[in-house]
């Protein structure tokens, strides 16, 4: 009895070009892909996720091992592009919870307070913007919605097939969209802070003129933050459930159909 292993080169290149893809869009999309997981735990998962694929998406490659080499690392900075494109653009949508806890933080009196953010490589970031960053992702487990992420990585095959090409006017036009929605989301998430900042800093300025002999800064510093403070937590739940909407709608445009 022979052991036929002809086929094996044909194997290990679809495999090696659907890892690429897979591979990079695993390293960089929200909630599987983040840095606070061991990068040994994601290298499995963007293995096992390749293999799973394989027997769906390994025939839409219409290359084999016989190819000329400069095809095939064509087709694989292709992927690579690909799989870059979605996996950041999904990446930039967790950004929104980072730029409204910013703000707020701001608004609130707590700009300087830092903390590590684990949606941003380990970057300091607002303590408030860390909180709801970190408060997104377990909701985005809990709730299941990092199905939608696998999903995303699906059907990217059907948004751009192998060897297709790169439509360059398509990926701008949707990372200027995307770009758009994060400081649009994070500003609607964060509007009433700023209205009840400027409301306040406004009476601020008010009553320093009426008297100007007492001390604004030791008053309204303490002031300012408890009024934070009760209201992120009044609206905590409503904001979340409205990002995770908004998680939903903004990942699935890298869903087909």
């Amino acid at each position: 009895m022979t052991l036929d292993v002809s086929l094996l080169p044909q194997v290990a290149l679809l495999f090696m070009l659907l890892f690429a893809r897979i591979g990079t869009m695993m390293m960089l999309m929200p909630a599987l892909g983040e840095g606070s997981i061991s990068p040994r735990v994601r290298l499995a998962l963007a293995l096992l996720l390749t293999l799973v694929f394989y027997p769906l998406m390994a025939p839409l490659y219409a290359v084999d091992a016989t190819a000329p080499l400069a095809r095939v690392i064509m087709l694989l900075a292709t992927e690579f592009v690909i799989g870059f494109f979605i996996g950041l653009g999904a990446r930039l949508i967790t950004y929104t919870l980072s730029i409204a806890g910013m703000i707020i933080a701001s608004q609130s009196g707590l700009a300087f307070a830092m903390a590590t953010d684990p949606t941003m490589d380990g970057q300091q970031g607002a303590v408030i913007g860390s909180f709801l960053s970190l408060l997104g992702i377990t909701l985005i487990f809990s709730f299941d919605l990092h199905f939608l992420v696998i999903a995303a990585m699906h059907d990217s095959f059907q948004l751009f097939p192998p060897g297709s090409g790169l439509p360059v006017g398509d990926l701008a036009e949707m990372a200027t969209m995307l770009v758009a929605d994060i400081f649009s989301i994070a500003i609607r998430l964060s509007a009433p802070f700023i209205v009840v900042g400027l409301v306040f800093y406004f009476g601020l300025g008010l009553l320093n003129k009426l008297m100007p002999q007492m001390q604004i800064f030791f008053i309204a510093m303490p002031l300012n933050i408890a009024i934070g403070g009760v209201m992120l937590f009044a609206l905590l739940v409503t904001m979340m459930m409205w990002y995770l909407g908004h998680f939903e709608t903004a990942l699935g445009r890298f869903i087909a159909g």
